[in-house]
């Protein structure tokens, strides 16, 4: 990827010699980093080079009567001015200067200071327009035309204040194994940014499943992206999620793809397993039956703070563990823990975010003592 703002601008921070260079250095680190655990090899899997991310985030700069796009600069002071921005795909690329201009000549701008783009593979566009004023109905029915002409739909954001212009999610086909599934994206909700890498992530995930008859305990489910795929392999999943709008998507997603064997809970991890060990009863258990799950795997994809000494404990107790880390950092400390009962037979290095430091790992824990 070819940028004429690498060097100032804070979105890229790896760029020196191109992909690879910035990709190997990755490799070797997570080697270093993980070698007193894992002596095998690290699967990598790679990112398209450019146009990678569906979900990107701009600030707005006023300029007198010119609005531009901006992002914090390199150093940690003050902005950039983003003329392009190749991470983008190519249908938000297409769309930012059109956008802008639509704003400045319907003069929406007024106390505009950012947007965030979600973009499909196909090109569906929900826009978040985040603003420091309270939105009108003039505002409403000038952003109706906008979305109109562009064939785009548009969130308006202010305190305490959302107005959908259509509707508020795109939907995502992602291919795993040859078959496709279909996915609610939320605005402002968390969502893969680099659905090729998703897809090879969850690919991944499914190929390093136990293959036998049993059942799976998902934790952090999120929206089901590696749920909904997980039912066609499993007899029955039982997922988490504390997130109240991930759950409600999650239920959709399921319906989308004609998935009817998982239940979904929304409880953070620690009530879960609370509520497992009958810590304390939960209302929103009462429907379940556990003793009805036959569970020897276990999947967890945390966020960037990774699991809790409760909760790895908690996963140690199962005789597979799959674990998706978008922090190398946390999973080394977590893993301090899970390999004192389980070995790491599988690692993998998946380059979600090209040109920062940032990867998600994956890693396959088994029990120690079963083949």
């Amino acid at each position: 990827m070819i940028c004429k703002h690498f060097g100032e601008c804070g979105a890229c921070v790896v760029y020196e010699n191109g992909y690879e260079a910035q990709l190997n250095q990755k490799i070797k680190l997570n080697r270093d980093r993980f070698k007193i655990f894992y002596s095998g090899d690290i699967s990598v899997f790679k990112s398209p080079q450019q146009n990678y991310r569906s979900r990107s985030e701009f600030k707005i700069w006023h300029d007198g009567d010119v609005m531009r796009y901006a992002m914090n600069h390199i150093s940690k002071k003050g902005v950039v001015f983003v003329e392009e921005c190749p991470q983008v795909n190519l249908y938000i690329s297409e769309l930012m200067p059109k956008l802008l201009k639509a704003i400045s000549a319907k003069k929406i701008g007024f106390k505009l200071f950012g947007a965030d783009f979600l973009s499909s593979s196909s090109g569906e566009i929900v826009v978040s327009l985040l603003y420091h004023r309270k939105l009108d109905d003039e505002w409403k029915e000038i952003a109706k035309i906008i979305a109109s002409e562009l064939d785009i739909y548009i969130i308006g954001r202010s305190r305490k204040q959302k107005v959908v212009i259509g509707q508020d999610y795109i939907t995502e086909n992602l291919n795993i194994n040859g078959e496709v599934y279909k996915f609610n994206h939320i605005e402002n909700s968390f969502t893969q940014p680099n659905s090729v890498v998703n897809e090879q992530m969850i690919e991944w995930a499914l190929k390093n499943s136990p293959s036998d008859d049993g059942d799976l305990l998902e934790l952090y489910c999120g929206a089901g992206n590696f749920t909904i795929p997980f039912a066609k392999k499993f007899n029955k999943v039982l997922a988490t999620e504390v997130s109240k709008s991930s759950i409600n998507a999650a239920k959709i997603n399921m319906v989308l793809n004609n998935i009817n064997n998982i239940e979904f809970v929304r409880m953070s991890v620690e009530e879960f397993t609370g509520a497992l060990d009958g810590v304390r009863e939960f209302r929103r258990m009462k429907e379940i039956d556990i003793n009805s799950y036959n569970i020897n795997t276990i999947f967890v994809d945390p966020p960037r703070s990774g699991m809790d000494i409760d909760s790895c404990e908690f996963s140690a107790r199962y005789n597979s563990i799959l674990y998706i880390s978008c922090n190398p950092e946390t999973l080394v400390r977590d893993l301090e823990i899970l390999t004192k009962t389980h070995e790491i037979k599988v690692m993998a290095l998946f380059d979600q975010f090209p040109y920062t430091y940032h990867v998600e790992m994956g890693v396959k824990l088994v029990k120690k003592g079963i083949m």
